[in-house]
């Protein structure tokens, strides 16, 4: 059930419909932000964000990784409006068939170190 859950909402987050998306949240869904060190609570909130947030275009959601134990789950999104790429690591709580809590890290990329690349080449995303 949890798996269905999370591949539910990143299906119904592609879709650009928020409202429709919130409704797979719990009626008391928390979300928090570590590196922002923001909170929120509740479906409406969760909506009027992502509703709110200054996009170039449509969002895209393209699910990279997703492990699920029991009523928990991990997933890695590689998200971007058209303009903006970003990675979404997004752990989430699963109770009673709804998403309960989330905490969602956005990774900043970073130009990979010259040193590196007698080891190493850039890529989007791994070959594997």
């Amino acid at each position: 059930m949890t798996r269905d859950v999370i591949e539910q909402f990143w299906a119904t987050m592609a879709t650009n419909d928020f409202d429709a998306a919130s409704t797979l949240l719990s009626p008391d869904f928390e979300y928090y932000m570590p590196q922002s060190q923001e909170y929120l609570t509740g479906r409406a909130s969760f909506a009027g964000l992502n509703k709110t947030y200054p996009a170039q275009g449509a969002w895209t959601f393209d699910v990279r990784s997703l492990v699920v134990e029991a009523q928990r789950a991990v997933s890695e999104v590689a998200i971007s409006d058209g303009v903006m790429k970003a990675t979404a690591v997004t752990f989430h709580w699963v109770r009673d068939g709804f998403i309960w809590r989330q905490v969602e890290y956005w990774p900043d990329p970073y130009e990979a170190p010259g040193f590196r690349s007698k080891w190493t080449k850039v890529v989007d995303r791994p070959p594997f």
